[in-house]
């Protein structure tokens, strides 16, 4: 009896890296015709009406104008909230955010500003995850592998929020919740709450990609807030080079924000 159990055993366990292989070939086969559904999007993607910004931080029509109006500011970075539809409370926050902005420090972009800003992105795609990733160490992580937005009890606000997705045809899905105010990172940030929904649509149009966003928030917001944001090849950029926010020398001269010079030794 024990020599019968001892083969069935040997039997058993010799058998089992052959099921595994068996079984991890079907997964990486299946794997691979997920891939060959998905959309490519190679390249350094940087905010349409931002493309070649220079090391002043102000996007062109910003060099090339002297004055800066509201409708510029809605142009060039449509996620600073000038035409977000702010109902009482959301127009305090937000004029409370601009008056105390001044001359303040940036800690990076946060969301939803890093879909927004003059900073280069990078999508990195697989059928489980897709991974959008800044010049700045940020990244945001929207998971498509099928599951649902956690319990509301098993999230926390943070920088970049929570995201889950899915794919319609060549489109993310994404939606996000539990954002921490976007003005505690950084000051240009629309003044939404912690209980804002951002829902993203991204897609390729020619050689530009597309965001159809969609942001419900019941404490600052009067009705939904739909706003468009689009990108093009950065084609300075050949490959992604990290960096931080060690350098930021923003200064205010009691009216407009200016460069500060170095310190002088």
């Amino acid at each position: 009896m024990r020599m019968l159990l001892a083969a069935g055993l040997a039997l058993a366990i010799g058998s089992t890296p052959a099921l595994a292989e068996h079984h991890e070939a079907g997964r990486d086969e299946a794997r691979v015709e997920k891939f060959a559904e998905l959309p490519y999007w190679p390249g350094y993607w940087v905010s349409e009406y931002q493309a070649g910004t220079t090391i002043t931080g102000l996007a062109p029509i910003f060099t090339e104008n002297a004055e800066r109006t509201a409708e510029d500011y809605a142009q060039v970075m449509a996620l600073r909230g000038e035409r977000a539809p702010w109902n009482e409370e959301g127009l305090r926050r937000q004029q409370a955010a601009r008056e105390a902005s001044g001359g303040r420090k940036a800690l990076g972009w946060g969301y939803p500003m890093m879909m927004n800003s003059a900073t280069p992105l990078a999508f990195i795609i697989n059928p489980e995850l897709t991974i959008i990733i800044n010049a700045y160490n940020e990244t945001r992580y929207i998971y498509t592998d099928g599951r649902e937005m956690p319990d509301e009890y098993d999230m926390w606000p943070t920088t970049w929020g929570t995201s889950v997705g899915h794919w319609e045809g060549n489109t993310l899905v994404a939606t996000t919740a539990m954002v921490k105010d976007p003005t505690e990172f950084f000051h240009g940030s629309p003044a939404l709450s912690e209980e804002a929904i951002y829902v993203e649509r991204i897609h390729l149009e020619g050689d530009r990609l597309v965001s159809e966003m969609t942001i419900t928030d019941p404490v600052t917001l009067s009705e939904p807030w739909n706003v468009t944001v689009s990108w093009v090849r950065d084609e300075g950029f050949d490959r992604m080079i990290q960096v931080d926010w060690d350098n930021d020398r923003t200064g205010n001269d009691g009216e407009l924000n200016t460069i500060e010079l170095e310190a002088v030794e």
